[in-house]
């Protein structure tokens, strides 16, 4: 697909782009409105395809909970082996969309690799999640940015509390959600593990504060997020932090998402994966 069309799109869901313009806009690239209406569901999300560990799957269990949060409760979605044991525990961050089908899916993916898995709904202290993403992605901009940190700080506490932790804490966070586990890194000191996809970095400054092993992916596309590197990487280096840095060449913001169609790379998603698997098995078991 043209590559300014997904642009457009990464700039209508990162942005306060309304609905109308970008189809507007969307309209002005592909010549005509019926054109761009055959478009959009290969750019929108499609949650039929989200469920590549089935909720039934027999290996794993899950649940809703709640947890105290910064002057609110917070929702969460939690999945575990079915196993008896003590596992390492991870925080599931999710995009600018809230806490969705495909999100809860990639939790029962942590656990089903072994750990006890936690994906808060950032939404929560506004209600929850909405169905409608338009709805969603606006109330991003009406959270309190101390208190959501805080709140999702707290969702280690949340962890460490249960009989099945070994007391090992980490995460991993997509776009909105990347930018969190970054700031996760910077904010809880005895982190052992920070994964951030695509997600837009830390103020240098706060960089010598990070304790844990980060790892982070970048779509080679992504020219928004990707301008963040170079002083980030810098920071990291001078800081004297354990680090890796992945950037896979062709792939869009989004990559890792097996419901967004015309983003998603089905090659880098599988090395991305993998490759988090292993810092959580390496730092978390």
């Amino acid at each position: 697909m043209n590559q300014d069309i997904i642009n457009l799109f990464d700039e209508y869901t990162h942005a306060p782009l309304s609905r109308d313009e970008f189809i507007r806009r969307l309209t002005k690239l592909t010549g005509s409105l019926a054109a761009a209406l055959a478009v959009l569901p290969m750019l929108e999300v499609n949650y039929a395809k989200a469920q590549t560990v089935p909720v039934q799957d027999d290996r794993i269990t899950t649940e809703l909970i709640t947890y105290p949060g910064d002057d609110c409760t917070m929702k969460g979605y939690v999945a575990k082996p079915k196993q008896k044991g003590k596992f390492g525990t991870v925080v599931v961050i999710h995009e600018n969309r809230g806490l969705n089908p495909h999100i809860e899916d990639v939790t029962r993916r942590v656990a089903l690799a072994g750990f006890l898995a936690l994906a808060p709904d950032a939404l929560s202290p506004l209600g929850g999640t909405p169905a409608n993403e338009d709805e969603a992605r606006n109330m991003f901009g009406k959270l309190d940015m101390q208190k959501n940190l805080n709140n999702f700080i707290k969702a280690f506490n949340y962890l460490k509390s249960q009989s099945e932790s070994n007391g090992k804490a980490g995460c991993v966070g997509f776009c909105w959600g990347g930018a969190m586990a970054n700031q996760l890194a910077v904010h809880v000191p005895d982190l052992k593990a920070a994964v951030s996809f695509y997600g837009r970095q830390p103020d240098a400054a706060d960089v010598p504060k990070i304790k844990a092993a980060v790892q982070l992916h970048y779509g080679g596309l992504d020219e928004r997020i990707n301008a963040g590197i170079p002083a980030y990487e810098e920071a990291l280096k001078k800081a004297g932090a354990k680090y890796e840095l992945y950037v896979y060449e062709g792939a869009n913001h989004a990559f890792h998402n097996d419901t967004a169609p015309t983003r998603y790379n089905a090659a880098a998603a599988k090395l991305a994966w993998e490759r988090t698997l292993k810092i959580f098995n390496d730092r978390l078991k």
